[in-house]
């Protein structure tokens, strides 16, 4: 079956009521055998598993190609188990406009661990590979990065972490499997922040760790899963697959939106930047083209001619798009990332963040044009 028949149809929860959709499962514990050691229904306790996570762990595996699957409780939750599988010493190369909380969850969380880390321009693969150290043992990529929009060539990334012994992780919350599979370019483990466009109503909290093979670090991170108990609860579970079903009727929405309304933007005169990588002045836009298949995404960042005062003014006077943090709902959100990010972060104070909904592009570039007249 084709992969919007497969999210629908594969891997639903079948009780013998006859129901169509499948049931909330929201029981803790679960019944054994008549041996009285036996699970005859291959659930013993839900920290450790649960129909609706199993649903929906089985059906993120298959979206990006993967053999295996971890959910988590948010996408931090499981960005943080892959920096528990690695051991006092390790090093890690981060992009070097990593989304900020990855960062913080290294100096802060780990900062008593031994886990060092170097910052590098990931669109240069010969910075890449200078920053690799004999104890290097992790390479992280974003792409789409957030909120600067670089497009990592993932095959060429994954090609010299191999070379030199490393695993490779992509959060791959923006390009979504929609658009790109990273394990199909030789990335060994992709991160979802579940919360985003899988979920794409801005009404669940998740995240999850997809799998290239179930090997030694996929049995530790279900094991920590299972033993940490940062799990998503059935419910949501049940309302995360329940998103599925509409994932491939809403995503070239976004992506065409978030293209047309880049393109005006572009031709803006209180605009001095637009990063998307639809766009042919984008300096990736050859690697995303090669890389991202049905569009180009929903996010796009622009950089307002002006200072922070005015960045701010523009998203304040926008109706339709909502200024808020987060991204990948139906509606349209504007978010000024620097002031939630930090004196430290790297991102122009001039820089808005547009997470494209599914709104009629007509309204949405009415409500820039409306806004960008009366700053």
């Amino acid at each position: 079956m084709e992969f919007s028949t497969r999210i629908i149809h594969e891997d639903n929860i079948k009780d013998g009521s006859g129901a169509v959709m499948s049931p909330i499962i929201l029981s803790t514990t679960f019944e054994r055998g008549q041996d009285g050691i036996s699970y005859p229904g291959g659930f013993f306790y839900s920290r450790y598993d649960n129909p609706n996570r199993h649903s929906l762990e089985q059906k993120l595996a298959k979206m990006e190609n993967g053999a295996g699957c971890v959910s988590f409780a948010s996408g931090l939750a499981a960005a943080t188990v892959v920096f528990q599988s690695l051991k006092t010493g390790d090093h890690i190369v981060l992009p070097d406009d990593t989304y900020f909380s990855i960062r913080t969850i290294l100096d802060t969380m780990f900062s008593g661990f031994g886990l060092s880390y170097t910052l590098v321009d990931m669109t240069d693969l010969d910075a890449l590979r200078k920053a690799i150290q004999p104890n290097t043992k992790l390479v992280w990529t974003e792409t789409p990065s957030n909120p600067l929009i670089k497009v990592t060539d993932l095959a060429a990334v994954a090609a010299i972490a191999k070379e030199h012994n490393c695993f490779t992780v992509t959060d791959n919350t923006w390009a979504t499997p929609y658009y790109t599979k990273p394990i199909e370019f030789g990335i060994d483990i992709v991160l979802h922040s579940t919360t985003k466009y899988l979920g794409g109503h801005s009404d669940i909290l998740g995240g999850a760790l997809i799998f290239g093979e179930n090997n030694q670090r996929y049995e530790f991170i279900k094991a920590c899963q299972k033993l940490g108990g940062a799990v998503p609860s059935p419910y949501d579970c049940w309302l995360l697959c329940r998103s599925l079903t509409t994932f491939v009727a809403r995503m070239p929405i976004h992506s065409n939106n978030a293209m047309q309304l880049a393109a005006y933007l572009e031709a803006h005169p209180k605009i001095d930047r637009v990063l998307y990588p639809g766009l042919t002045s984008h300096p990736q836009h050859e690697v995303a083209a090669r890389q991202m298949t049905n569009g180009f995404g929903g996010m796009l960042s622009i950089l307002v001619k002006g200072d922070r005062a005015t960045a701010l003014q523009l998203a304040d006077k926008l109706q339709l798009f909502t200024h808020a943090t987060s991204l990948g709902g139906v509606e349209s959100l504007i978010e000024h990332r620097k002031s939630i990010e930090g004196d430290l972060s790297p991102t122009p104070d001039n820089l808005l963040r547009i997470s494209a909904g599914i709104e009629d592009v007509k309204d949405l570039i009415n409500d820039f044009e409306q806004a960008l007249l009366s700053i």
